[in-house]
């Protein structure tokens, strides 16, 4: 039986094993040193996979990137946790080994005042679809192929013109946060709210421009 796992469940399943729970996927990377490695890689949690819908792979001459999640639920489900375990014992076999380095997933805000209005120009101009058969006047757009960032509605009470109304949501490990943060900051960014922190902290660069880091923490 597939369970749906809460956020924290799914985080602390793997945390151990180098995964990480991001926007409800489970993602890890490989290092390796050549295409021929990675493709080796691949094979290794291609074999060890019973559930070919539920893994995606992205090879690179420099790391392998996994992300396991269920598509009929858009979220992880024990089924998920357990291919990801047997994945990175596979590739502990040839002594590979997974990790969360270079692990993220973007998301873009946009606000409006009206979502149902302002829904179907983004999806019909990206060619995006609803995520796991959710395709409501007011829910999430996703790239079905999964390389473009999902899309989401964020209602306004009122105009707000001297505020940007697109911003990019960076969702990162829970322990990788407050590195992320720092980064930005010592880039000359600010940081303009904390208040919904770990959930997500709102930053903003030198013009006022904003954007998030968001981790799964304090959504529970």
């Amino acid at each position: 039986m597939e369970e749906v796992l809460s956020r924290t469940a799914a985080s602390n399943a793997v945390s151990g094993q180098g995964w990480r729970f991001i926007l409800g996927t489970l993602r890890a990377t490989v290092a390796v040193r050549s295409m021929a490695e990675a493709a080796d890689v691949a094979q290794r949690a291609i074999e060890v996979s019973d559930a070919d819908d539920h893994l995606r792979i992205d090879l690179r001459p420099d790391r392998v990137i996994l992300t396991v999640q269920s598509p009929a639920h858009a979220a992880v489900t024990s089924k998920d946790v357990d291919l990801a375990q047997r994945i990175s014992a596979a590739v502990r076999e040839i002594g590979r080994w997974t990790a969360p380095d270079h692990t993220q997933l973007i998301e873009v805000g946009i606000d409006a005042l009206d979502i149902p209005a302002i829904r179907p120009f983004w999806k019909a101009i990206l060619g995006y679809a609803g995520e796991a058969g959710n395709d409501g006047p007011e829910d999430p757009l996703v790239d079905p192929d999964g390389h473009g960032p999902a899309i989401w509605f964020q209602q306004m009470d009122e105009p707000r013109p001297q505020r940007n109304r697109i911003h990019f949501d960076i969702s990162v490990p829970h322990d990788s946060a407050q590195d992320r943060i720092a980064a930005a900051v010592e880039s000359g960014g600010l940081i303009i709210s904390d208040h919904r922190a770990p959930a997500f902290w709102v930053l903003a660069d030198p013009e006022g421009n904003e954007a998030c880091i968001t981790t799964w923490q304090g959504r529970e």
